[in-house]
């Protein structure tokens, strides 16, 4: 069932968005026998009810409010109004409270603002169809975060959601587009299966006043929202209906669960009854469930004995092909009797066709007698000509796979590069299905914005990891041709080696070598039940290896590779915990005679640099900025930005400078890695961590002077000299010089509420990724 919105023009007003959340009719929807049927206006149809005996199971329970006018409709210990059912399509439809962010003229928060939670019981979950995550106002943040049911029981899966990012631009003026496109409004899908979420806004910056002139006073607010789909936004009107409006409809799924359909057709008493199918219905990470729907050919409620009743085809005549002949109705079907001189066409009978004479088949039998011996090898050139055009239709296939998987973008870019493809093997499109299993689910080793890898085995018993692009994403050729352009330059064994390509699928595909220690943020963050597998040697080891390898991409290629997105998630480990980087989908090649890059602002919340924020210059100072994040989390165990910590130490890097400037860096970072041999090593990459993350660029030292100051912590954490053994000079050589002293301030306004680094306004619609987030 879809729920429709009255809509005038492109702007669909939020006071009618409500007003269709009235009831609407589907067809005979009947209550059991004796049991009441409706709410005020609104039907309630079995297997849902109200009263003891009235209803298929508990939680479709139905509590019926007659103290509002009109009477209002909830299922057991929900608060959310039901505003409609849909038995066929398993849904239902609530009115879901919008999350607020108000401030005054001075930049104070106003007591408008709140966010808002939704528990949603089992079977009921979030549609990811029908709805959308849907954020309104000024240069603001609204973040979505959900859970859903673990492997069919009571344990919670954390889900990472995306989050919806809104911006406004100072040379639109007060002209803010009628459109959800990223300026004042801005709209994400959700995953599937979510039950228990929660909505808020996060402001991109501490200075309200200053940012949102001119708009202020007209855009105070701003607004987060799950709404179904047919949202629309204008700024004209908008606003204004958001104020006064608190709730808005959104869609949840509803099933029977507890057991699969192969199970309920042996269930004697399943709730599917006469003329009724049974469809699978289980959402990702929860117990097997199914809804019932009447059979083709009939209408009614699948869950009351007798309702699928048959529907007569021949009462309409759109409903049949019977334009010859008579239409006479079947049990779920219908038959066309022919006149004479008619016959019906196939096996089902549902249309009538004139037969040919009967003197043109004797004709042609004559005729293929005749010529027998000619048409044999007439269908041997045919069947050669057949499979020549079968060839070259499957040729021009795979060349426009190419063109659109950016193969022509690719030769030029290597053109340009001075490399050529015979370094990079080109595998086949078989090869690759054959090596994944036909890319089935249980290969997958992770997934991205980008795509989803898996495990793949050769025909030579090789393990790899095949990169499969999604179809659809918005510049997945860019993505792929820049990946390839980048691993073609780099050969360093602490960054993960690319094998190959296929261009001749529907979207591109890398093949990489197999990394098989997972990823180093899965170490320090994914094993909290049972502590960090990783030492503090085994942590500077990981860090040495890892600045090693971008300061060879920075210093030693034939043309400087700035990677963009280092972080914990990027950095592999394989079973000797050797580093591998990775991810270089978002990586830029440098001349050598430029500095800097102007470009669009791309990285993940935590690890980006602000100075590459505020002002589109990436340089490779911002690598060493995010190295420096990663460096904070080995000595901490804490996820670089975490809405869970308190607003004070949201921001790792912020927090852990502050913590250093107050002499508190024993609050910070993880007691298990501190011992009395190793206790000037973790000062010293702290002291590092700190100079890498300065506010100014200039100020940071370059990914070659961390990755020797690193190599020489290392040095003396495994030769531990004593005092008679002692050479300053040998000391200053293994940790770098000492007399270049770093000037750093990461702590926007250290002992305030601050989240730390102050990211200021940006115009532009910046792609960011929410980390795991488990509140450390």
């Amino acid at each position: 069932m879809t729920f429709h919105y009255c809509l005038l023009g492109v702007l669909m007003p939020l006071s009618l968005l409500i007003a269709q959340a009235a009831p609407a009719t589907e067809g005979p929807q009947l209550a059991l026998p004796k049991c009441p049927d409706n709410c005020g206006n609104l039907k309630i149809p079995y297997p849902f009810g109200m009263g003891k005996g009235c209803y298929l199971r508990p939680e479709f329970n139905i509590t019926c409010n007659q103290s509002t006018q009109p009477p209002s409709a909830y299922w057991t210990g929900g608060t959310n109004r039901i505003t409609n059912f849909s038995v066929a399509d398993g849904e239902l439809q609530i009115m879901l409270d919008v999350a607020m962010d108000c401030y005054n003229d001075s930049g104070e928060e106003t007591e408008d603002s709140f966010s808002t939670w939704l528990q949603l019981p089992p079977p009921y979950s979030m549609s990811h169809t029908k709805n959308n995550f849907t954020t309104v106002g000024c240069d603001t943040i609204g973040i979505f975060l959900g859970e859903r049911s673990g492997d069919g029981g009571p344990k919670k899966e954390r889900v990472e959601v995306g989050n919806s990012v809104t911006l406004c631009d100072d040379i639109l003026g007060d002209a803010l587009p009628d459109s959800c496109s990223g300026f004042g409004c801005s709209q994400a899908s959700i995953p599937d299966g979510l039950r228990n979420i929660s909505t808020f806004l996060q402001s991109l910056t501490t200075n309200r006043t200053g940012i949102y002139s001119p708009w202020y006073p007209k855009y105070p607010c701003s607004y987060a929202f799950i709404v179904e789909q047919g949202f629309s936004f204008n700024p004209n009107t908008t606003f204004r209906e958001l104020k006064n409006s608190r709730q808005l409809p959104a869609v949840l799924n509803w099933a029977v669960e507890g057991e699969s359909c192969d199970a309920a057709k042996h269930n004697p008493n399943s709730p599917c009854k006469e003329n009724a199918t049974c469809v699978e219905r289980t959402t990702i990470g929860g117990r097997p469930a199914y809804i019932c729907q009447c059979s083709p050919g009939y209408r009614g409620n699948p869950y009351l004995p007798h309702s699928c009743q048959d529907i007569d085809e021949c009462e309409y005549k759109e409903s049949n092909n019977c334009s010859i002949g008579t239409c006479e109705n079947l049990p779920g079907d219908y038959y066309c009797k022919c006149p004479k001189g008619y016959k019906n066409d196939g096996k089902n009978k549902r249309s009538c066709i004139k037969p040919s004479n009967r003197w043109k088949i004797i004709l042609l039998a004559v005729i293929l007698l005749g010529i027998s011996a000619g048409l044999f090898v007439l269908l041997i050139g045919i069947s050669g000509i057949y499979w020549g055009m079968h060839r070259r239709r499957l040729m021009k296939l795979k060349e426009k796979y190419f063109k659109e998987n950016g193969g022509l973008l690719l030769l030029q870019q290597l053109a340009s590069q001075g490399s050529s493809m015979e370094t990079t093997k080109i595998f086949s499109a078989v090869e690759l299905e054959k090596a994944t299993d036909s890319y089935h689910e249980s290969r997958v080793v992770g997934e991205g914005g980008y795509g989803i890898v898996y495990k793949g085995i050769l025909a030579d018993n090789k393990v790899v990891a095949i990169k499969k692009s999604k179809v659809g994403v918005p510049a997945q050729k860019e993505q792929f041709v820049n990946e390839v352009i980048v691993l073609s330059q780099i050969n360093h064994r602490n960054v993960v080696r690319l094998l190959g390509c296929c261009l001749e699928t529907p979207v591109p595909l890398l093949v990489y070598e197999y990394i098989t220690n997972g990823t180093l943020f899965h170490h320090i963050h994914g094993k909290k039940s049972e502590g960090s597998s990783l030492s503090w040697e085994l942590r500077l080891k990981i860090a040495a290896e890892t600045a090693g390898a971008l300061a060879y991409l920075h210093s030693s290629t034939s043309t400087p590779i700035i990677h963009r997105d280092v972080k914990t998630m990027n950095i592999l480990l394989d079973d000797n915990y050797t580093a591998k980087v990775s991810d270089f989908g978002a990586s830029r090649l440098v001349a050598i005679d430029q500095t800097q890059v102007t470009t669009l602002v791309q990285g993940t919340l935590g690890y980006l640099d602000p100075e590459y924020f505020h002002s589109n210059q990436l340089t490779q100072k911002s690598d060493v900025y995010s190295f420096g994040v990663v460096l904070m989390e080995l000595l901490t165990s804490k996820i670089a930005l975490s809405f869970a910590r308190p607003e004070s130490e949201r921001n790792l890097a912020s927090f852990f400078v502050c913590s250093m400037e107050e002499d508190g860096l024993n609050r910070v970072w993880d007691d298990t890695l501190f011992s009395e041999g190793n206790i000037e090593t973790l000062k010293n990459v702290a002291n590092l961590a700190k100079r890498c993350v300065s506010l100014k660029g200039e100020e940071r030292p370059t990914m070659k002077e961390v990755a020797s100051e690193l190599e020489g912590m290392r040095i003396m954490a495994k030769h531990r000299w004593d005092s008679s053994n002692f050479c300053p000079e040998e000391t200053v050589h293994l940790l770098g010089s000492t007399s270049n002293t770093y000037a750093v301030d990461v702590r926007g306004d250290c002992g305030s509420s601050s989240t730390g680094t102050t990211y200021g306004h940006d115009s532009m619609q910046i792609q960011m990724l929410m980390p795991y987030d488990d509140g450390r």
